[in-house]
């Protein structure tokens, strides 16, 4: 009944954008690209999808809805030639009446359907909404040819995700703590296992690699009370938590995979992941800046592609430093009994990812949208969390990355360094995008 409901909504604003008083062919509002993300990520927390695989959903969904874009308005350019390995994209030349616009959110959509595990649902979403603008005065011809134009596109942009190499991760053999002292192993209560340990290994879209941004070393593990590493690890433990740093903590939580104690039973908390709560930021951005439909798919591309591209470098440095989590090391060499704020995520430490991908996020929305861009982040309320407003993407990034601190889930030096790394991914995402884009 809930999904029927929230289908319902959407399906409410869509016959909105499909307004027969117009041409079929005018542009739709940018607000329809929200709508088809926000479904996308409706799935994702269905699926339990993690955060890496999030940002790599987005980024192809939204490189099909670009490249219909750029096929049709001469403001903006192909990523032939930007993004690393893409194709030359064909325009389907024998069709001649559709809606660009509309191809591109049904481009998102088919190929958000082939990509997510749960994309089939997706199926029933782009019938009604063919449906409901049929009803309301879309043409035969103008539908169908939406549909046939974006098949032709998302066909493509399917092929070059196949390419990137992420179906061959599962030929690696399944990633086993290697058990030395001071990394990382899997915590309470769910012990889940590794999160995506050779996400280094696929393409990346702007970088020339995973390792381009390579950051310093974390401070070294010590058993030492006088070491570094002890001293730091002791800032987390001795940490007494504000009611608005609890606020904070739980507002940028964003973890997939957490378990709530529910007497006997580990009941499984369904939330957003890091990526799906920037994509919703940016949404709000595009509709609050008023936006035109081209530009706000060409900065959701952006945001996507730089994600991706955020997380295959902060994934690349987990995997390399293997840093043991707070909650182990604390438990281990201080307090048994001790627990974090929030629930430890199934992945080594160095770097935060939260840091990392928020901060290129927040270079790449500034760099379309000014730097005192003030709004509202109503993200998280369908979670039962209250808005919070910032004055400006950088503001609300520094905010995301120190409230994996008061989460008790980092280090100080792994969220430092994350967002010195996740600066300069944004910065080169922005310079690589500038050559094509308005």
């Amino acid at each position: 009944m809930k999904i029927r409901y929230l289908l319902f909504l959407v399906l409410s604003g869509l016959l909105f954008a499909c307004d027969p008083s117009e041409a079929p062919t005018d542009e739709l509002p940018a607000s329809e690209i929200g709508r088809v993300t926000s479904r996308m990520t409706d799935l994702m927390v269905q699926d339990v999808t993690n955060p890496p695989l999030a940002g790599r959903f987005f980024a192809y969904a939204t490189l099909a809805g670009y490249e219909v874009v750029a096929l049709n308005d001469t403001a903006y350019k192909s990523m032939a030639g930007v993004l690393n390995d893409f194709p030359e994209i064909e325009r389907p030349a024998d069709i001649q009446d559709y809606s660009p616009s509309f191809s591109a959110l049904l481009a998102m959509l088919q190929t958000a359907q082939k990509m997510q595990p749960s994309g089939a649902e997706l199926g029933a979403y782009t019938t009604a909404l063919l449906d409901s603008c049929k009803n309301l005065g879309f043409g035969e011809a103008t539908l169908d040819g939406s549909v046939r134009y974006a098949e032709a596109i998302s066909k493509q942009i399917l092929a070059y995700a196949k390419a990137d190499r992420y179906n061959q991760i599962s030929n690696y053999p399944r990633y086993e703590p290697s058990g030395e002292k001071g990394s990382w192993y899997p915590t309470p209560p769910g012990y889940f296992a590794p999160v995506e340990p050779y996400f280094n290994t696929i393409r990346t879209f702007a970088l020339d690699s995973a390792a381009q941004f390579k950051p310093i070393p974390p401070v070294a593990f010590s058993e030492d009370k006088n070491s570094d590493f002890f001293k730091m690890m002791l800032v987390n433990y001795k940490e007494e938590l504000t009611e608005e740093e609890k606020v904070i903590a739980a507002f940028w939580d964003c973890n997939p995979f957490a378990l709530a104690n529910n007497g006997h039973l580990n009941v499984g908390m369904k939330k957003i992941s890091p990526g799906a709560h920037w994509i919703g930021i940016t949404d709000i951005a595009c509709q609050k800046a008023q936006v035109d439909f081209s530009k706000a798919m060409l900065i959701t591309m952006a945001a996507s592609v730089g994600m991706m591209d955020a997380f295959v470098a902060c994934w690349d440095e987990k995997y390399r430093s293997d840093r043991i989590r707070p909650e182990t090391a604390i438990r281990q060499y201080i307090d048994p009994k001790w627990t974090p704020f929030l629930q430890t995520p199934p992945f080594p430490e160095y770097l935060s990812g939260h840091s990392v991908v928020s901060a290129a996020e927040a270079v790449i929305l500034t760099h379309f949208l000014g730097e005192d861009f003030a709004y509202s982040d109503t993200v998280e309320e369908r979670f039962g969390l209250q808005a919070r407003d910032f004055k400006s993407f950088k503001q609300a990034s520094q905010e995301a990355a120190i409230s994996r601190f008061y989460g008790g889930i980092h280090y100080m030096d792994a969220i430092e360094v994350g967002v010195d790394q996740g600066t300069k991914v944004g910065n080169w995402v922005v310079k690589r995008l500038e050559g094509a884009t308005p």
